[in-house]
């Protein structure tokens, strides 16, 4: 039987970070100073830092102080979003839509390592999240997922596959448990 065999420099395939090493370490020092540390609670503060490394972000999106932006380059965010202290690890694209919710330390995770493999090399797939979904405090999504259009994963639930549009997602792995009916 074969065992794993961990390296230092496993298999990215064809990952690729998207910045020269200049641009990662103004990054590094930028999100200690101004997201991790809460020094500055203003929102179109961190709106405006986020664009100036690339960023895609739409109109009064708002970013609470406390969030984990791994590289802000590979983000867009569409108009009137709202982000909480959350964890981002974009090691490729996350798109959210317009309308969506982001909660208290919910999660989104584009990498991963593949058990199977004996190097255990890294695999990385995009997570998109269409118009007006929410993602429930400390939830998590994993790489390769889409919610569609108004999709809801509850808190502390996993999404491990697509969500249904208008539905309601629950549990770990998540599964639907009843249509989303937006009221007036």
């Amino acid at each position: 039987m074969l065992k794993t065999q961990l390296h230092k420099n496993f298999d990215t395939g064809d990952f690729k970070v998207g910045a020269n090493t200049l641009k990662q370490l103004l990054w590094y020092f930028t999100d200690i100073l101004f997201f991790k540390s809460h020094i500055i609670p203003v929102s179109s503060i961190l709106v405006v830092l986020l664009r100036l490394f690339g960023a895609k972000i739409g109109k009064e999106v708002r970013i609470k102080p406390g969030i984990h932006i791994k590289y802000p380059w590979k983000l867009e965010i569409g108009d009137y979003s709202w982000l909480a202290d959350c964890y981002i690890e974009n090691l490729d694209r996350v798109i959210i839509g317009k309308n969506c919710c982001i909660s208290q330390r919910a999660v989104l995770i584009t990498g991963n390592h593949n058990y199977s493999s004996t190097n255990f090399d890294l695999m990385v797939a995009p997570i998109i999240l269409a118009e007006g979904t929410w993602i429930g405090a400390a939830a998590k999504v994993c790489p390769g997922v889409t919610l569609h259009s108004h999709a809801v994963l509850t808190m502390g639930s996993v999404a491990t596959k697509d969500l249904s549009a208008y539905a309601i997602y629950q549990g770990n792995p998540a599964i639907k448990i009843k249509e989303r009916d937006i009221k007036k």
